[in-house]
């Protein structure tokens, strides 16, 4: 059976961070959260992943698993865009304050086929530090989902990393880079894990860039590394349910505040039908 990747040990976040730290040129913190799937993590030595990796070839040619997972992409996304779901989105003061902000909605489709998000709660604020509206959570639902679908691939370049553990999953990494910049968009920059099973994408941790504000002159996003997980759903398909990043915002008396924001998908249901056998995956 498969399982899905869930949240990092202190040795895959030592090993990201480690092979990121030239490739993004930014600090990252590294994020655990209360309700992660996952026990403390124990110590283990970590072994350093260069900046410019040289591993030996993959027993797959790089093109070859290039092209598979952004064809699993393609599935993934179709599949993705029938579902309606629940989203929850907290952003968290850790160190200081200790105060959250939550709110929940629903993402759904639209008979026109044009999806949207709908608060279902309101929100409800505790947070002591920095001030949070409903509008600032909105910018950050503003994130592009992230699938490398095979008409993205022309848009980026891929450098073969070597293999990881991630629990019970070996993957194969990839550095992904954004080729050139594009008017009004914004692209991934960072690592992908890809199964070696079902040559799908796993889990992505990097940024989106440009940063700065959004084509709609939106506030720049206070977070910078998005570290993305996805569960398999119909034995088949990988989509994205966990998001989570932790970064450092000034407060009005410009001083340093630690904040996470998690985003998690649940209650998964099927919008239209994809076929006569088809079954929603169940509820998280």
């Amino acid at each position: 059976m498969r399982v899905s990747a869930s949240k990092p040990t202190m040795h895959r976040t030592s090993l990201i961070c480690a092979f990121l730290a030239l490739f993004l040129a930014v600090p990252f913190a590294q994020a655990q959260n209360d309700e992660g799937p996952i026990a403390p993590p124990p110590k283990f030595e970590v072994k350093r992943i260069p900046s410019v990796p040289h591993p030996g070839p993959p027993p797959i040619p790089v093109e070859e698993l290039i092209r598979r997972f952004s064809a699993n992409e393609d599935a993934a996304k179709k599949v993705y865009d029938t579902y309606n779901l629940l989203q929850t989105v907290r952003v968290e003061e850790l160190e200081t304050g200790n105060g959250k902000f939550t709110v929940t909605g629903e993402l759904y489709t639209k008979p026109d086929g044009t999806r949207f998000w709908r608060v279902l709660k309101p929100p409800v604020s505790t947070l002591k530090e920095i001030p949070y509206s409903f509008e600032d959570v909105r910018t950050m639902m503003s994130l592009p989902l992230f699938f490398l679908t095979s008409n993205e691939i022309p848009y980026y370049d891929f450098l073969y990393a070597g293999q990881q553990q991630l629990d019970e999953l070996n993957t194969y990494v990839f550095q992904v880079k954004p080729k050139q910049p594009v008017r009004g968009r914004r692209f991934f920059q960072g690592v992908i894990f890809v199964d070696d099973q079902d040559i799908a994408i796993v889990e992505s941790f990097g940024k989106f860039v440009p940063e700065g504000e959004s084509e709609a002159g939106e506030t720049k996003l206070p977070f910078t590394l998005f570290e993305t997980f996805r569960e398999h759903f119909q034995d088949k398909y990988w989509l994205p349910t966990y998001t989570s990043s932790d970064d450092y915002v000034k407060d009005p008396d410009g001083n340093d505040v630690h904040l996470r924001l998690v985003i998690r998908s649940t209650d998964f249901k099927l919008n239209t039908p994809l076929a006569p056998t088809a079954a929603a995956p169940p509820s998280n």
